[in-house]
Order: structure tokens, then sequence, then C-alpha cells
């Protein structure tokens, strides 16, 4: 009996992270949550069938490569692979230093990079695979208060549609989730007391969407979705 797939989730917190692993756990995979800090992704880990939580701080590519050794070593082969690592710092040219944006980089485009190389081998053996890029829309504009993680972003938005040109041909798939709007967690929630619900964005929403694009046919690949309320200003 073939055992089922193994899904690779990068930056497992409560809000997206948490939501693609039920998604993809609901779905028949068995997740590996990795996280810079292990103890949300081992609690969730314990409540999904299947699930293993890996401590890992992207900034360190050989973190993440002993990291996916692990994986290998207790799932097996990765078939897809979510990055949904990403920074959260803020500021204007002015504020910024440059020590902010090369971490932002780090984060957001090295990591990638890094953790696709070492699912790439079997996937290409195989034939097949995904890799789901979790981006912003701050990769398409950059806002004043953005400089560094706008910036980033646009980096990993142009590596993916790198990635997917060149594994496209080979079977596997990669595609980008432009998420554009703020996740609807208690965090934020606290945050923007007054903002009204339908500007919130539904992590499980989110993550169904990243589900689908892992099924779509060869004849019908998307590269890149955009995310975002109904009622959001864009």
């Amino acid at each position: 009996m073939e055992s089922s797939p193994v899904c690779a989730i990068i930056g497992v917190g409560a809000g997206n992270g948490a939501a693609f692993a039920r998604a993809f756990t609901a779905a028949g995979h068995r997740c590996a949550l990795v996280a810079r800090s292990p103890g949300f992704s081992g609690d969730l880990a314990a409540q999904l069938p299947g699930a293993r939580a890996y401590e890992c701080d992207v900034t360190a590519p050989p973190r993440i490569e002993s990291t996916f050794a692990a994986i290998a070593a207790d799932l097996g082969a990765v078939d897809v692979l979510v990055y949904n690592a990403g920074s959260g710092m803020f500021g204007n040219v002015s504020d910024i230093d440059a020590a902010a944006l090369e971490q932002a980089w780090q984060i957001n485009t090295r990591g990638l990079l890094v953790a696709a190389q070492q699912v790439l081998p079997a996937m290409k053996r195989r034939g097949c695979g995904n890799i789901v890029v979790v981006g912003a829309t701050a990769s398409l504009r950059g806002g004043e208060n953005f400089a560094a993680f706008a910036s980033a972003k646009a980096a990993q938005r142009s590596l993916a549609q790198s990635m997917a040109r060149h594994l496209g041909p080979q079977g596997v798939h990669v595609s980008l989730l432009i998420v554009d709007g703020v996740i609807d967690i208690p965090r934020t929630r606290k945050m923007f007391p007054e903002r009204p619900h339908e500007l919130f964005l539904n992590p499980d929403d989110i993550a169904a969407t990243a589900l689908f694009l892992t099924r779509q046919p060869r004849n019908a690949w998307t590269f890149e979705v955009d995310l975002r309320p109904s009622a959001e200003n864009w």
C-alpha cells in the first residue's frame, strides 16, 4: 500500500501556518511543521494525525539542510513544500538599516531557495511535486513603511517565477499566493479593533486555495493567485 504524501510547511504559527497544517492533514498528508520556536508547532502536531514538529531558523542555511534531512528520515520524501516564512520588519528607507534589509531577504528569499533545494532532487526524480510560496501584495508595490519587507517579497516573487519556469517542464508545480489583507487571528483583532469583519482574511480559506493549487491538472497550472477580502481597497 502506498504511503500517504508528505507536506512540509515552513513557518507554522497561529494563522496561515496552522491553517495549512489542518488543511493538508485533512487531505491525507503527513505534515512536517517547521517553526523557529517549537512550542506552538509542537502542540499543533500532537493534535494532527501523522504530523511532526521541527525547530528551524531559516536565516541559517545549515539548519534548513539538517531539518529537511530529519524530515526525510522521519516521514520520507516531501511531496508538497509550503514556504510560509516571512519577516515582519517594517519602516521607511530613512528608518531601517542594512541589517534589517538583509534579514528580510534571508527569511523571505534565501530561505525559500535553500528549502526548495532540499526537496527538488526527489521531486525531479519522481517527475512531480508542488512548491507553494506565500507572498504578499508588498511584492507588487512597495509601501512607504515596507522598505525591507516589500523589497524582500519582490525578490521572493522573482525567485518563485524563475523556479516555476525551470521546474514546470520537469513536473514540479511552483505557485505563489499573493496575500493582500490582514489575517484573522486573535492578535490582529486586538491590533485593529475598529476594522470591519469583512476586511479580515480567514486563514482556513487561504489554506483551501493552497490545497487547490496542489491538485490542479498539468494542462492548467496556476502560477500566481491574489487573495484579498472583497471589501479590500486595492
